[in-house]
């Protein structure tokens, strides 16, 4: 008797006994897999400590106006999702008007170079509109004065994490763009004379007053001053990364993280009314912490 034929006959079938017995669980396991990976469980970027919606916040008293709560600059648990019809109305309260001095930054994901709008506010009259766009032509940073606009021709990187700014000197009717801690400075030739429309003043994610010209990408952290932060200070809110807390909070007139919700976390109650958002968690693909 050939016993070596034997075993191994014996060891097939036993093989393929275990292969019937356990295939179907082996299969759905597998399938189950694909699955967790799919939605990001298995991402280890998403097991970095992340900040929940509302954990940092501005308090203002009568004497101060300070942070308050986990404000030590973790990346944030969400990040808005524009998907082309997506947008926030925002409150007004307290934002830069006429002539006097502003500063905006932000964190942008843009996925398409199509003219959106990362954020708006003002009228279209001539010399009242302040915007940060990407233009048509390319996807460079564009910043918007009805009249007088400007593409600061600094690249953003389409699908990739960009921090973007600008700050509105009236002395010389300046503008200094930032990004990815590159810096250009441009004159406007003239003084901007921003008025807010009644019913459509200030949007993220598109141009405002039913102008269309909707984003697509992700947008998180937007921060707006009073005043014309210098280079030192722009350079350091982009150094704190996506989830860093405003600097200069005595200047600070609204603050959206848009980590979760569309709330104003400046305490000048600016909420917004979010229209066809989606809150995601699963956006640390393209995004690096600043350096330099």
């Amino acid at each position: 008797m050939d016993m070596e034929g034997l075993g191994a006959r014996i060891k097939s079938q036993s093989a393929m006994e275990y292969l019937m017995t356990y295939g179907w669980a082996i299969l759905a396991i597998a399938i189950v897999m694909v699955s967790l990976y799919s939605i990001g469980i298995f991402n280890l970027g998403n097991l970095k400590p992340t900040a929940t919606p509302g954990s940092c916040q501005v308090v203002r008293t009568a004497t101060q106006t300070s942070l308050a709560g986990q404000c030590n600059n973790l990346i944030p648990k969400y990040v808005g999702q524009f998907g082309g019809t997506s947008y926030i109305k925002t409150g007004t309260v307290g934002l830069p008007l006429g002539n006097n001095q502003r500063s905006i930054s932000m964190w942008v994901y843009p996925k398409s170079a199509n003219n959106g709008a990362f954020y708006t506010y003002g009228t279209y009259a001539s010399q009242e509109m302040v915007g940060l766009l990407i233009t048509s032509a390319g996807s460079s940073l564009y910043f918007q004065v009805y009249g007088t606009d400007w593409d600061t021709g600094m690249s953003l990187n389409l699908n990739s994490w960009n921090f973007v700014a600008v700050a509105y000197n009236p002395t010389g009717n300046t503008v200094t763009a930032y990004v990815n801690g590159n810096t250009q400075t441009h004159s406007l030739g003239s003084a901007l004379n921003t008025a807010l429309p009644g019913s459509d003043p200030s949007d993220v994610g598109k141009i405002m007053n039913g102008q269309g010209q909707y984003a697509i990408g992700y947008i998180a952290n937007i921060q707006v001053y009073n005043a014309s932060l210098d280079n030192t200070t722009i350079k350091a809110i982009y150094k704190e990364g996506i989830g860093g807390a405003p600097i200069a909070v005595q200047y600070l007139v609204a603050w959206w993280p848009l980590n979760g919700n569309a709330n104003d976390y400046s305490g000048n109650n600016n909420q917004g009314n979010a229209t066809n958002m989606v809150w995601n968690a699963n956006w640390q693909s393209g995004y690096t912490q600043p350096t330099s």
